[in-house]
């Protein structure tokens, strides 16, 4: 089977729309090789090789071949240097630039891995937001928190991960992905709440304040709570999908929902962080109020 690439695969819903249908389209074949063709494709966003690494690991789950071919030359490094290739049979490149947060895929039991990738590949590059180090401390666990998620609340036996900096966009930005094929949020709260709320209801159910299907004394839903206001303040953008919805807090604060063409079985998170000359920290730092939040 051949799967044709867009023209043009970014973080937005057009992007996010077209690997799902991807994803539907390959999800039962067996015994094939499946190809994937970028031909047409002139750019593709790093960060979403972890939406295409979840799409090709089902893809051998299924007992198939996975190959790519006619990569744009500048595309194939990207996906050299930041390791995804090299999960497909391709080589690695190393990057000078350190642009790339590499391509990776943890088990569910690998959550001590996942925290210092954290460490490594994003939060203490240079180019990550400034910030105090308590705040700091709190971004690594509401991230972390979303990794969790992946594992108690979506099921998930892989969780995939891989990032891209962009210092030459304007603004320069930071986007970092998260994604499982486990249980969709949409599952989670409808069973919890014992409804039949919509893909975009169950998603901004579980954005909104405390919000958590946990139960017991393990708290819950403090990581996009602070992830939200964050990306507020720092003008950067969140995004969820999971099942049938799309939801986004753009740059300007902005929610935008919109059903997508085709269901997704886990959640894919997109985090992009605006790299800007502000010192963020929180009230408990105790600095000039102008930048708290």
């Amino acid at each position: 089977m051949i799967i044709n690439i867009p023209y043009k695969v970014c973080s937005d819903y057009d992007g996010l729309n077209s690997l799902i249908e991807i994803f539907n389209r390959v999800k039962d074949v067996n015994f094939d090789t499946i190809t994937f063709d970028f031909q047409n494709c002139k750019w593709f966003e790093a960060n979403l090789c972890a939406v295409l690494g979840t799409i090709c690991h089902n893809i051998t789950q299924n007992i198939n071949n996975v190959e790519f071919i006619n990569l744009d030359k500048k595309i194939e490094t990207v996906f050299s240097k930041n390791g995804f290739l090299q999960h497909f049979g391709g080589w690695r490149l190393q990057d000078y630039n350190y642009t790339t947060i590499k391509y990776r895929r943890y088990q569910s039991n690998e959550q001590s891995l996942f925290k210092i990738y954290l460490d490594e590949e994003l939060l203490t590059k240079k180019d990550f937001p400034r910030m105090s180090v308590d705040l700091k401390k709190k971004i690594h666990e509401s991230i972390f928190e979303i990794f969790e998620n992946s594992i108690s609340h979506g099921a998930s036996e892989y969780v995939f991960s891989c990032g891209q900096y962009y210092p030459q966009k304007s603004p320069p930005r930071i986007d970092f992905t998260i994604v499982d094929i486990g249980r969709s949020i949409k599952t989670n709260v409808n069973e919890f709440l014992k409804q039949s709320l919509s893909g975009i209801e169950t998603i901004e159910w579980v954005v909104k304040g405390n919000n958590t299907t946990k139960v017991g004394n393990t708290p819950g839903g403090l990581g996009l709570k602070l992830i939200r206001e964050f990306l507020k303040h720092n003008k950067g953008e969140l995004q969820i999908i999971s099942a049938e919805g799309f939801w986004q807090q753009d740059k300007k604060n902005v929610i935008f929902t919109k059903n997508l063409q085709n269901r997704f079985p886990g959640t894919i998170v997109n985090l992009e962080f605006n790299i800007d000359n502000n010192y963020y920290f929180t009230k408990e730092d105790k600095l000039n109020e102008q930048n708290i939040f």
